[in-house]
């Protein structure tokens, strides 16, 4: 048993992963920080009670406690930027994503600190991923991974305009076979949310270090607009706004079980 992180074993070749709606800080960790960082407002909030139908899917389900401002499980150890020509969120944020210092003056994370904090945090995270992975290609001869998230619909200091509401990403097609990640986007654009597949979110470090759909491991992210299941002024989850999301998910990754049964 860990605390880092939640883990449910499932019974099919899938696993949901759920890096970023931890909300746990270390502790003294709140006393270094500002109003603006002690808020969490970079958190994917309420994803994991979004997603709670999947454990019925026979999905396996890994979901952080901790909070991104502790790390982010979403990014390299080495801290490297995931997109060219966009601001680097970082390992160890620094700034909120609308700009606003997370912690307070005199205040940082420093690189061992960030060290520490991968090896206590990042990695048994992956490393869970990892296992569970090899686990269900062992059993299956192939494995999923779905990487959930979700943002505000705007986000100016990081790209320009309103997201679509939902944004599939297999790093440019490298991560998941063509005919999956077809299949996945067509449920999309069958619904009655706007989609893009590897528009902005390409996917993240999870997407683009554990998929290989040449050796049997299809991975995707799915990026959603918070403003479709959550009252955004007050954080708090909407089950009714919720419905049709969960719907259109529940589409989504039917397609992707069976598009990659199909292909294996």
């Amino acid at each position: 048993m860990t605390d880092v992180f939640d883990f449910r074993e499932g019974s099919s070749p899938l696993l949901v992963s759920i890096p970023h709606d931890g909300r746990t800080l270390l502790p003294g960790q709140a006393e270094c920080m500002t109003d603006a960082g002690r808020a969490l407002p970079d958190t994917d909030w309420h994803v994991r009670e979004l997603y709670s139908f999947v454990e019925d899917l026979g999905a396996s389900v890994i979901a952080a406690n901790y909070s991104r401002y502790v790390i982010d499980l979403n990014r390299p150890p080495s801290d490297a930027s995931l997109y060219e020509n966009q601001l680097a969120t970082g390992l160890c944020p620094r700034q909120t994503f609308a700009g606003q210092d997370i912690y307070l003056d005199g205040e940082s994370v420093s690189s061992r600190e960030q060290e520490t904090r991968v090896q206590a945090y990042w990695q048994p995270y992956h490393d869970r991923i990892f296992e569970t992975l090899n686990q269900l290609k062992d059993q299956f001869g192939y494995a999923l991974l779905w990487d959930a998230h979700s943002i505000a619909g705007e986000v100016p200091l990081l790209f320009d305009g309103v997201l679509p509401d939902l944004n599939i990403g297999t790093n440019g097609g490298a991560s998941c076979a063509t005919e999956i990640t077809a299949a996945v986007a067509a449920a999309a654009q069958a619904s009655p949310y706007s989609s893009v597949t590897n528009g902005r979110f390409r996917g993240g470090h999870i997407t683009r270090s554990y998929g290989a759909p040449e050796d049997g491991v299809h991975a995707m992210q799915l990026e959603l607009t918070q403003q479709n299941y959550m009252d955004q002024k007050n954080l708090s989850y909407d089950a009714e706004r919720a419905v049709g999301l969960v719907d259109t998910i529940k589409s989504m990754l039917h397609a992707f079980e069976t598009s990659a049964t199909r292909g294996t």
